[in-house]
């Protein structure tokens, strides 16, 4: 009868054995699942750091280029401008100041030929005198004419070198003497025009009356 118990408490263990054995054997695979959403979980996130890395030396290459075009850019307007302005800034400035020379016999305005009149002047008067800065300057105040017009005509600028200009032209002027008797003058002119430290001045003149 012992026995008979035995064999029968024998048989209930290994039934309850045998189910606690199917009761684990199922947990290792939710573990391995686990592992393997951990295991694929880096490479998930490490696309969008990828990419975000790329967008910035994208971005860095282009930033890096673009004021290297821009100063090139930059770079090769100016010396356009500067070229192509040259020429013309010398003659419009060197038309400009003869004009005012002109206009400042009208007014008896001294100060005008003494700033474009250079100290080495030399020239050669419509009185058929040489004359320098202040022989020129000292017949300027004898001049008591009173003007009713003194304005150039014809002006022609030629450059020679990026320092050196002559201006030729005629000069009208129409008014009345000191005696009281009216005039109407035409002057023939070359003007020698030198730039000495970015200012032009006038270093050679000759004037002739035309004859009527």
């Amino acid at each position: 009868m012992k026995f008979i118990m035995s064999l029968i408490a024998v048989a209930a263990l290994s039934s309850v054995a045998s189910a606690l054995a199917q009761e684990e054997t199922p947990s290792p695979a939710p573990e391995e699942k686990a592992s393997a959403t951990v295991e694929e979980k880096p490479a998930a996130t490490a696309t969008p750091e990828q990419t975000k890395a790329q967008k910035k030396e994208e971005t860095t290459a282009t930033r890096s280029e673009s004021p290297a075009a821009s100063k090139a850019t930059k770079s090769a307007s100016p010396a356009a401008a500067t070229a192509s302005s040259k020429g013309m800034g010398t003659e419009a400035a060197l038309r400009d100041m003869e004009n005012k020379w002109e206009a400042s016999f009208a007014s008896h305005d001294l100060s005008v030929a003494q700033g474009m009149v250079a100290a080495d002047f030399v020239g050669v008067s419509p009185k058929y005198k040489f004359v320098n800065k202040s022989s020129m300057l000292a017949e300027f105040k004898k001049d008591k004419d009173t003007y009713q017009l003194a304005k150039n005509e014809a002006l022609k600028v030629a450059t020679f070198g990026p320092n050196v200009a002559v201006v030729t032209g005629r000069s009208h002027e129409k008014g009345t003497g000191k005696d009281g008797k009216p005039f109407d003058r035409t002057y023939y002119f070359t003007d020698t025009w030198m730039q000495r430290n970015g200012q032009w001045q006038c270093i050679a003149s000759q004037a002739s009356e035309a004859r009527k």
